[in-house]
């Protein structure tokens, strides 16, 4: 039996090395039939979900910047990167009959929609997972960015970071065992103490519209919809 949501409405976040699963680069079926399943019970439990996939399991722009190479064309194929992995979770989703739409902000018609507010809004409202690709459609900005924008346009009541480790730490806890986990912190501390969590334009975007961070580990099975009903572990990055 479905659970019951504290929210109404949620921007999914997924770094495109989530999708790698075990494998050095790509896409890993597995890991993307789990993710579209948790996204789908969420789905039945009567929440609105859009989601925000990111690109470096194909191609990151910084890494032709810090090659010395020019860093908007290296933007440009990290955007192109994102629409791939949203067509994988599109079929993801297809396969477990969750209704989505695709929305880029890089115009390519015959493979998705380009993004409006006003059409996302309506897919969102009739219950169909919005897919946000392409990041904003614009060079400097990461996929973070893109999701804290589109959270923000689409009303959304959190807004959820799904990472490779539980929560926020004062520093990196794969590389220092002393690493401080913080079950809550301001947006503001996050920005004043320069924590990891997402880029400061996406931190700082997601203070001025109000919209909690909910910082969790997507490699746990079931901790999205755990969240979403009141368990799981997660930190939250909130200013009350």
């Amino acid at each position: 039996m479905a659970g019951v949501s504290r929210f109404r409405r949620v921007l999914l976040k997924v770094s495109g090395e989530a999708l790698l699963g075990d494998q050095a680069f790509g896409i890993d079926d597995k890991v993307v039939d789990r993710i579209a399943g948790e996204i789908g019970a969420a789905v039945a439990m009567g929440v609105e979900v859009g989601l925000v996939v990111g690109g470096g399991n194909i191609f990151r722009g910084m890494t032709i910047a810090k090659a010395g190479g020019n860093r908007v064309a290296g933007d440009h194929m990290g955007m192109l990167a994102t629409v791939m992995n949203a067509v994988a979770l599109h079929e993801g989703l297809e396969r477990r009959s969750v209704a989505c739409r695709i929305f880029s902000a890089v115009p390519m018609p015959t493979i998705c929609e380009t993004f409006s507010q006003q059409r996302a809004e309506k897919a969102m409202t009739l219950g169909k997972v919005a897919i946000f690709a392409g990041g904003t459609g614009n060079p400097f900005f990461t996929t973070d960015s893109g999701a804290a924008l589109r959270a923000a346009e689409m009303g959304c009541d959190a807004l959820f970071k799904g990472t490779q480790v539980d929560g926020v730490y004062s520093a990196d806890p794969k590389k220092d065992p002393n690493a401080t986990r913080f079950e809550r912190i301001s947006h503001a501390e996050v920005l004043a103490r320069g924590l990891q969590v997402m880029d400061a334009a996406a931190v700082a975007l997601a203070r001025d519209n109000r919209i909690p961070v909910i910082v969790f580990s997507i490699q746990t099975p079931n901790a999205f919809v755990d969240i979403l009903t009141g368990g799981g572990r997660a930190t939250i990055v909130a200013d009350d």
